[in-house]
């Protein structure tokens, strides 16, 4: 037999899973758990950078604890979603626990950058104004509403599309439009409202 009609009739996550689609590897993987294993490999960097940044060192268990969730909820997984935005979703979910933990972080952040003081030296001043800068991003940040959080930091940290987004978090598309404008317009003047005049 051919090698490219017999890989025709090979049915769908029957490939080894590295040519394996993300998709084929979920179904797959109702029947043989061990086919998930890919998935992490391909995902994990991404998911973990964008829990490191929302709630910092917690990031590892979060992210242990998304893949586990995503593992036993892989029967329901809906190929619509994407694997990808899928588990950005799954990991926002799981945020959405810790979010006083987050908030406080930032809070903190906030605190601590205006705490910090450096010696008199001229190329101090740039890193004095980084550190402000930090620090009223991390207060703006803090002072958003967890939806418009949510919203503007899967697309800037999880770089989502608004339909991704709106599926990951299950709400239409002009609702994400929405929350975030609000959170760009707020962050901004936040920033704005502290620059010197």
């Amino acid at each position: 037999m051919h090698p490219v009609a017999a890989q025709e009739r090979r049915p769908p996550g029957a490939g080894p899973p590295e040519a394996a689609t993300d998709g084929d590897l979920i179904h797959g993987s109702v029947t043989e758990p061990e086919r998930f294993a890919p998935l992490f490999d391909r995902h994990a960097v991404a998911v973990h950078r964008y829990l490191a940044r929302r709630i910092g060192p917690p990031a590892d268990d979060l992210l242990a604890e998304t893949f586990l969730v995503a593992f036993r909820r892989r029967a329901a997984y809906r190929p619509d979603v994407g694997v990808r935005p899928w588990l950005f979703g799954i990991a926002t979910n799981l945020l959405r626990r810790h979010v006083r933990a987050e908030e406080r972080r930032y809070r903190a952040l906030a605190r601590l950058a205006a705490a910090e003081t450096q010696p008199g030296i001229e190329d101090a001043i740039d890193r004095l104004d980084a550190r402000a800068l930090r620090r009223d991003l991390a207060a703006a940040l803090a002072s958003l509403h967890r939806r418009d959080r949510d919203v503007l930091l899967l697309t800037a940290w999880a770089d989502l599309s608004y339909e991704q987004i709106a599926a990951v978090l299950d709400i239409p598309v002009g609702t994400v439009r929405s929350r975030l404008h609000r959170a760009r317009r707020l962050t901004r003047l936040a920033l704005t409202s502290k620059e010197p005049t």
